[in-house]
C-alpha cells in the first residue's frame, strides 16, 4: 500500500516528455495509453462514461499517444475514442482531439464468426473511410496494418495508403507485428514510420532482427503489452481476477502448465521492488523505457490508479546492471508458453508473395 500511495504521489510530480516517433516528423508522448482493453478482449466492455473519464485524465497529464484498432470491439473501441475526442478541453480551450496523436490500425475482420487478414487495395481504403466516421476525424495520424496479409504482395498494401497519406485521409503509415524483410519492402514503396511490436522483460523475440532493421531504417518503435497483458504487474494472482470473457484466459502463458514457472519471473521482479522504492509494474515499464529515445510503450488499463503508476515509471531510473538484472529474471529459456495461442499472426509468419505475382482485379 505505501508503495502504490508513493506511485500515485510520483505521478502527479511527471513531466512527460515528448519523442519523435520515426524520422518522418511525428512527435508523440514518450509513453502512450493502450486502449483495447476499454472496450475487448479483457473482460466485458466497461462503462463508457467511466471510460471517457479515463482517457481524459493521462491526456491531461501529458500522455497524449492514443492506441486504438478497428478490429476492438469490432469498431466499439473507435467509437468510444471519438465520442471522448469531440469534447471539449476544459483546462486549455478547443477539443481534445487538438492535443493528441491518435493512432489506429485496420487489417483484421470477422467473416462468419472467424477472423481474417485483408490487405487488398479496396479493403484497405474502405476501412480508412470507417475509421475515420468511427473517429470522427478528417485524418489520422499514424495508420497501421495490424497484422500482414501474406496473400497480399506488401507493396500492393502501402501502395494503397500511400494514396491515403497523398490525399490527405491518413498522416503517417505504421506496421505491427511484420517481419524485418517485410518491413524492408514496405519502406521501399513509403517511409513506415513506427512498428508496433510486443516488447516487454519477458517478451524479446524482435530484438535480434526486427529492432535493428526499425532503426538501420529509422523508423520508430512502438511497443505494445510492456506490462505483459498484466501480469508483470500482479503476477499469478492476476489470473483469479479475470472474467471468463477476458481473452488472457486462454492464451498458454497464463495456463496452469505453464503458470508456476511464470509465477518466478514475477516473483524475482518484485524482489527489486523494496531495493528501487516503485511497482513491480512501474520496473517492467521502465525496462522497455530504457531501451532507447525511438520507443514509446503503450500500456493499456482500464483504471486511473493504474494509469498513475505507469506514469510514475517515467521517474524510475535503472542502471545498466540493473538492467541486466531484470533481463536475468525472464531469460528466454525461463518463459514458459508462446506469447498467443496461435502465433500464425505474428511477425514470424509474415512473408508476402512477390509483387510479380499479384494480378490486381
Amino acid at each position: 500500500m505505501a508503495a502504490a500511495a508513493a506511485a500515485a504521489v510520483v505521478s502527479s510530480r511527471v513531466v512527460v516528455p515528448r519523442m519523435k516517433l520515426g524520422s518522418q516528423g511525428l512527435e508523440v508522448s514518450a509513453l502512450g495509453l493502450g486502449c483495447m482493453g476499454m472496450s475487448f478482449a479483457y473482460g466485458p466492455p466497461k462503462p463508457e462514461p467511466d471510460m471517457v473519464r479515463l482517457i481524459h485524465h493521462p491526456i491531461a497529464a501529458g500522455v497524449t499517444f492514443l492506441d486504438t484498432s478497428d478490429f476492438y470491439g469490432p469498431h466499439t473501441n473507435e467509437l468510444l475514442l471519438g465520442k471522448a475526442l469531440q469534447l471539449k478541453d476544459t483546462a486549455g480551450g478547443g477539443v481534445i482531439r487538438e492535443k493528441v496523436q491518435l493512432a489506429t490500425k485496420f487489417v483484421i475482420l470477422y467473416v462468419d464468426g472467424k477472423q481474417e487478414v485483408h490487405g487488398d487495395p479496396a479493403y484497405v481504403r474502405a476501412a480508412c473511410e470507417g475509421s475515420l466516421r468511427r473517429l470522427g476525424v478528417d485524418c489520422i495520424d499514424l495508420y497501421y496494418q495490424h497484422r500482414i496479409d501474406t496473400r497480399v504482395p506488401i507493396e500492393v498494401t502501402i501502395s494503397e495508403l500511400k494514396k491515403l497519406v497523398e490525399e490527405g485521409k491518413i498522416k503517417y503509415i505504421g506496421l505491427s507485428e511484420a517481419s524485418a524483410s517485410t518491413i524492408r519492402r514496405a519502406h521501399a514503396v513509403h517511409p513506415i514510420t513506427a512498428v508496433q511490436l510486443e516488447w516487454s522483460i519477458w517478451s524479446r523475440d524482435v530484438e535480434g532482427d526486427i529492432i535493428p532493421t526499425c532503426r538501420e531504417l529509422g523508423i520508430g518503435i512502438v511497443a505494445y503489452s510492456p506490462l505483459g497483458r498484466g501480469f508483470l504487474s500482479g503476477g499469478a494472482k492476476l489470473i483469479d481476477s479475470l472474467s471468463e470473457q477476458d481473452a488472457r484466459k486462454i492464451f498458454p502463458r497464463f495456463q496452469p502448465e505453464n503458470l508456476d514457472k511464470n509465477a518466478q519471473i514475477f516473483e524475482r521482479v518484485n524482489s527489486m521492488t523494496t531495493r528501487k522504492g516503485c511497482m513491480p509494474s512501474q520496473l517492467a515499464l521502465t525496462w522497455v523505457c530504457h531501451q532507447g529515445n525511438d520507443v514509446c510503450p503503450i500500456p493499456g488499463t482500464t483504471k486511473v490508479e493504474n494509469f498513475n503508476q505507469n506514469i510514475g515509471a517515467l521517474s524510475v531510473k535503472l542502471t545498466p546492471e540493473e538492467m541486466n538484472e531484470l533481463e536475468s529474471y525472464a531469460a528466454a529459456s525461463d518463459v514458459q508458453g508462446d506469447r498467443y495461442l496461435q502465433m500464425g499472426n505474428t511477425w514470424k509468419y509474415s512473408e508476402t508473395p512477390p509483387l510479380s505475382s499479384w494480378k490486381s482485379e
